[in-house]
């Protein structure tokens, strides 16, 4: 059999309309928050009366909301209706829910805008099952983990070009907010056009009964999946992966100002690094693992995650800046390019973590209950960062720096990982055989 490159898929109808419309939505997600979260924080008083801080936790909290609430009946969708229409419905919602916010940055309705936030989560929460069930339906196994990788790589891509353009666009003075009203909406039809040449998905079980209580399917769905060792242990070390991001990532910003003494140029230059590092990371599977799904890799993963956090928290000891820092300055600067390379490093073991995992649930479960496990897991992920964001509060309170944050959680991720690998030895074994290849080769 011929291993072509992960790249070959792109130019395939059974991916390329596929990959575009889940990098749009994931792009049109961050350039309507970021737009919202810059109007509000640059431009508070046009729009409201309320804290800021408090609008700042509101607005993701919103968009991480349905998650909890409507996945288990995401995941029921996506294991009963074909994919391809499904997704086409979606990118229909998307286009209305922007043409919701539209009329919120037009008439400087604060409550429309922040409505849309809670519709694009729950757009994304009703996409996310199609999503990863979608993939082991059109790709070979040899192809599994390089499209995975080039998903993750897109996610990433579209969150870090979607912050930025959101940013760029809400400040042009005097239309910004046109551009973003007609961007998204504009970004939401380009998705619904690729949706509508993604070939059809045949749905693994279109006999299934919809089961309209939350709880009871939720629970339903987590009973399942724990039955399936492997499987469960998967989504729960995906889930920890959620948590640790979300706690480095809620930092950067309060790091970037406060640590480095940098501008806001600073907190995007920390988000650009990781997030590329997220990307490369996730590309790099499908070289380490020749074209097969590779547990072993989750080791290597958790290894870097470790390393790379702790040394953060070294490295933030040896940076001193006198004044505030802009790019080039902050560059100048003792101990700023080892900082710069933890956060890259910290992204590419990251991508080289999840990726593995998303690829061992696809391959080890059910097919007929796929999307449900998957919608399983993106419940498991919410709560995951919900925690997080409770920890960091009650570190953060207690007394400890932004930098102790980063060494308390990278002993936590190995902490995390050494109870994963014993709960499921053949991580471990799948690394060190690995590694013996690695070596012979």
């Amino acid at each position: 059999m011929r291993k072509t490159s992960q790249f070959a898929l792109l130019a395939q109808r059974r991916f390329a309309p596929f990959f575009c419309a889940q990098f749009l939505g994931a792009f049109n997600d961050n350039v309507f928050k970021t737009a919202l979260l810059t109007a509000l924080t640059f431009d508070a008083l046009s729009w409201t009366t309320m804290d800021r801080g408090l609008l700042n936790n509101l607005i993701p909290g919103l968009f991480i909301l349905p998650f909890v609430l409507f996945s288990a009946l995401s995941g029921q969708l996506a294991d009963k209706f074909e994919k391809s229409r499904l997704t086409r419905y979606v990118k229909l919602l998307e286009i209305a829910i922007m043409g919701v916010a539209a009329i919120g940055w037009m008439t400087h309705s604060l409550w429309l805008l922040i409505a849309a936030v809670a519709g694009m989560g729950l757009h994304s929460t009703l996409f996310g099952p199609v999503k990863y069930a979608y993939l082991p339906q059109k790709l070979a196994p040899h192809e599994l983990v390089g499209g995975n990788g080039l998903v993750e790589m897109g996610t990433f891509v579209g969150i870090l070009l979607g912050e930025v353009l959101g940013a760029v666009l809400v400040s042009q003075r005097p239309w910004g907010i046109e551009y973003v009203a007609v961007g998204t909406i504009a970004i939401a039809v380009a998705g619904w056009l690729f949706a509508r040449a993604m070939p059809d998905s045949p749905p693994p079980a279109p006999e299934l009964k919809i089961n309209w209580n939350i709880a009871s399917e939720t629970v339903a769905n987590l009973r399942f999946s724990y039955r399936n060792r492997p499987v469960f242990i998967a989504m729960l070390a995906n889930s920890w992966f959620w948590f640790y991001g979300a706690i480095l990532l809620a930092q950067f910003p309060l790091y970037a100002k406060e640590y480095l003494q940098g501008d806001h140029s600073i907190f995007v230059l920390l988000l650009t690094v990781f997030s590329l590092g997220v990307g490369t990371g996730s590309l790099l599977c499908e070289r380490l693992s020749n074209h097969r799904v590779e547990i072993g890799l989750v080791p290597l993963g958790t290894i870097g995650l470790t390393v790379f956090c702790f040394d953060l928290y070294l490295a933030s000891g040896g940076y001193v800046a006198t004044g505030t820092v802009d790019i080039a300055a902050y560059l100048g600067q003792a101990g700023s390019l080892r900082i710069l390379f933890d956060c890259l490093m910290i992204g590419v073991f990251g991508g080289i973590y999840i990726v593995p995992l998303f690829a061992l649930v696809q391959t080890r479960c059910d097919p007929t209950h796929l999307s449900r496990t998957i919608a399983g897991m993106n419940i498991l992920n919410a709560l995951f960062m919900v925690a997080a964001a409770l920890l960091a509060m009650l570190l953060l309170n207690l007394g400890l720096s932004i930098p102790q944050l980063f060494m308390v959680t990278a002993v936590l991720n190995a902490v995390v990982g050494a109870a994963i690998f014993v709960a499921m030895p053949e991580f471990m074994q799948r690394f060190r055989q690995w590694l013996l290849r690695r070596n012979e080769a």
